[in-house]
């Protein structure tokens, strides 16, 4: 069975390297030959989707995704890039001493699966591409974990077979004593050499840019010239009505997308102002000021963003005693007036079949059906009037709406097409969300969760996925789609194979050999043997799987020998996070292996100069930290 093992093993390795199947079939075809083979039974071979780690993994692409929707990551992005510049360098700097940091404190994969969608937008925008950048995101959280004593799980392996053998297991940062030197040795080397060999190879499209995006939509829908600002003064008409009972739609065909509720500079009426602009100082807006609905009542002062035409707009303006706001600053403004976390735009097209082909926007009530405003409609000829105009199949429609309600119309297929990606323009508003505070709270209490150890951090990581969906930080909807199920296969899949390893005895085989025949040679041999065996099979299986299998036998064989434990156990946690040449060795490594369009041969290209370079500043600093005697 054991020769069985390397024999499957052999092939899938194979055939992750050829790239001719996915990645998450070859998983899965390694999964059924271990069971088909009588290896494994169904509970070993299934035993990796109901395991803690692939659960923690999923419900951490939640935490990411939310972090991401509240607009905490593009945040975070724009501050890298203005420590960084334009300069790429700086940047992979800033990166990867930012990623390894917090990695020593959340899970590498928490970290990575927190920073990859920033990181991602920041590449575009300093002119590169995310390949040049994912991989040494990637590695530097691998190399972060090597900081304090839950950065990694190989770390508390090794600590608590220290104290089971009677030893003083390691203290929580004396890691760093070597983590950080090899932090500094991965930035050079990235900087210095790491550069010239990752790919320049695009994948996927650059991010949205929000301010491109609507320039064109409003060229387009001629949105700009029917665009208003109006001030609602003290003795207008419409203060204290609802938009309902003013019949600002109804009678005038005006849409109002917009209430700003502003005072004048020297008048200090509802609290600390926010800025101030052409004499006006602006408040903080709520929900409601940003997508009024019917019942949002109008106040002194209000600034109204109004869509419709002149002649309207002036019939309005003398019947409510309205002034007409300067516009100087209306594009400037427009992004931030028509998008938020909350509410974005979309494009939308009448297919052949809908229902409301015929109807007018009024009569299709798509105001109370799905809480949207139609802005303006297209037709092959240009624009025309949307409150007269019978909508036909292939109209598009400029529609204004929460983020959710957008998405319900991604449902109604027979009905309507939603072009472009809406989902990826949320992500692109730097601005947080009033539920920003919400998810950096529950990212901090996971980090506390997690180091403080009251929970398992498989609960840690679903606690916090939860409080972001019941905090209103994504939907469930965009929870399961936030979820990258290849990547979640293809771990789940490959975990049977460290297991059929240990079932057969075959890992035990190889590091009984290679410990006893080079510990018959001298310590520093030793330490090697111990460093390459046990990043070998940290490039194909867990690395976690990997400590438990090595540092016993190394314990064993240090006692033997007659030398001091801890410089051997060291070594075995630093090597166990040297898994830098495969995109199966971590986790990490897969989850930047599709964003990055990264192949097999680019992480051994990378990763193998990195490899060799920890190698030997361990071998170099180790025994000097942790005497051999």
């Amino acid at each position: 069975m054991m020769v069985l093992t390397f024999l499957i093993l052999a092939i899938t390795i194979f055939l992750f390297i050829w790239g001719r199947i996915r990645s998450d079939i070859v998983a899965l075809l390694s999964l059924l030959t271990l069971f088909l083979t009588g290896i494994l039974n169904v509970e070993q071979a299934l035993a990796g989707f109901g395991n803690s780690t692939v659960i923690m993994i999923a419900a951490l692409f939640v935490v990411g995704e939310g972090l991401s929707r509240t607009g905490v990551t593009a945040w975070a992005g724009e501050q890298m890039l203005n420590v960084a510049g334009s300069n790429k360098t700086r940047f992979l700097v800033v990166l990867m001493l930012g990623t390894a940091l917090l990695s020593a404190f959340i899970s590498n994969t928490g970290t990575v699966a927190t920073l990859m969608p920033a990181v991602v937008s920041a590449a575009w925008s300093v002119g590169s591409v995310p390949a040049r950048f994912l991989m040494p995101l990637a590695f530097a959280a691998n190399t972060g974990g090597l900081l304090a004593l839950t950065g990694t799980p190989p770390n508390i392996i090794v600590a608590d077979i220290l104290a089971g053998a009677g030893f003083t297991p390691f203290g929580y940062f004396e890691y760093a004593l070597i983590g950080f030197p090899l932090l500094l040795a991965s930035v050079a080397y990235m900087t210095l050499a790491g550069q010239k060999l990752l790919p320049e190879r695009p994948s996927g499209e650059p991010p949205i840019d929000l301010g491109t995006a609507v320039d064109e939509l409003t060229e387009s829908y001629a949105l700009q010239e029917d665009l208003f600002q109006l001030r609602v003064r003290r003795g207008s008409g419409l203060v204290g009505q609802t938009l309902s009972q003013a019949g600002l739609g109804r009678d005038y065909g005006l849409s109002v997308l917009r209430i700003e509720p502003v005072v004048d500079a020297d008048v200090n009426q509802y609290g600390p102002p926010r800025q101030v602009r052409n004499g006006l100082e602006r408040l903080r807006l709520d929900d409601s000021s940003l997508l009024p609905g019917p019942e949002t009542t109008i106040q002194a002062n209000d600034r109204l963003w109004v869509k419709g035409g002149r002649e309207s707009i002036e019939r309005a303006m003398v019947h409510f005693n309205l002034g007409l706001q300067p516009a100087d600053d209306a594009d400037a403004q427009l992004t931030g007036s028509l998008l938020s976390h909350e509410v974005g735009l979309a494009e939308v097209l009448i297919t052949a079949r809908s229902d409301y082909i015929g109807q007018t926007v009024a009569r299709g009530q798509f105001a109370a059906k799905f809480n949207i405003q139609v802005l303006s409609i297209r037709r092959r000829e240009g624009v025309v009037d949307r409150q007269t105009a019978k909508l036909a199949a292939g109209d598009s429609l400029l529609v204004r709406g929460t983020w959710e309600a957008i998405g319900r119309l991604e449902n109604e297929r027979r009905n309507f097409v939603v072009v472009g990606s809406p989902e990826a323009m949320a992500r692109q508003v730097v601005e947080p969300s009033p539920q920003a505070i919400l998810a950096v709270v529950t990212l901090v209490g996971m980090i506390v969760l997690m180091v403080t150890g009251l929970v398992p951090t498989v609960i840690a990581a679903l606690m916090a996925a939860v409080v972001m969906v019941l905090g209103r930080c994504l939907t469930m909807e965009a929870a399961y789609r936030a979820i990258s199920w290849s990547s979640v296969v293809l771990i789940a899949a490959m975990i049977p194979m460290s297991m059929a390893l240990q079932v057969t005895g075959g890992a035990e085989f190889l590091a009984n050999g290679l410990v006893n025949t080079l510990g018959a040679l001298h310590p520093l041999a030793l330490m090697a043997g111990v460093f390459l065996l046990t990043t070998s099979f940290s490039q194909v299986i867990h690395n976690t799987a990997t400590t438990v299998l090595i540092a016993p036998i190394v314990l064993q064989a240090a006692l033997d020998l007659g030398v001091s434990p801890y410089p051997m156990l060291m070594i075995v946690a630093v090597s166990a996070s040297t898994a830098f040449l495969t995109p199966i060795g971590t986790t990490t490594n897969l989850m930047v292996m599709t964003p990055g369009g990264y192949r097999f041969g680019d992480y051994v290209r990378v990763g193998l100069p990195l490899a060799l370079l920890f190698l030997m500043v361990s071998l170099v600093l180790i025994p000097v930290i942790w005497p051999l005697t």
